[in-house]
């Protein structure tokens, strides 16, 4: 008899073992959710700060937080156009010097016009020396030419 309460003793307490960390884990989750939905609470605030609404309420040093937050955004950003605006101007650069090896060499057109005793048309001039113009516009060619 006392071996068989025993092992019940045992089991039951293993059977609350098991039960009591899932209703740890359940107020865990709780509190867990409780702080994230603060935080969710505090990020939209601040985006509501950030693009100017609800600013009566702060006082003059979070205001000043909220400027200092914005143009360190203003400056990333700037920082990141700069970077493309390189990135393209590099890319443009290349596709020229690719073209440029196709492009007419610059002593037959300075000699074309001289032997021929007039002065060619831009269009005439691409189209003479096989300068694709749908490529590039007939101002770069004139400057490729010349």
């Amino acid at each position: 008899m006392d071996t068989i309460l025993e092992r019940y003793e045992r089991y039951a307490y293993a059977e609350k073992m098991l039960t009591a960390p899932e209703t740890e884990t359940q107020a865990s989750w709780t509190l867990e959710s409780s702080k994230l939905k603060a935080k969710i609470e505090v990020l939209e605030r601040n985006i509501r700060h950030y693009v100017g609404e609800d600013l009566e309420q702060l006082n003059l040093r979070e205001l000043q937080y909220v400027e200092q937050q914005l143009e360190t955004a203003l400056k990333r950003i700037r920082t990141k156009k700069l970077k493309e605006n390189e990135k393209n101007s590099e890319h443009q650069d290349s596709m020229l010097q690719m073209l440029q090896p196709h492009s007419v060499p610059s002593f037959a057109t300075t000699s074309a016009p001289i032997f021929m005793g007039a002065a060619m048309r831009e269009e005439e001039l691409a189209q003479t020396h096989s300068v694709s113009t749908s490529m590039i516009p007939l101002w770069m060619i004139r400057h490729i030419n010349q």
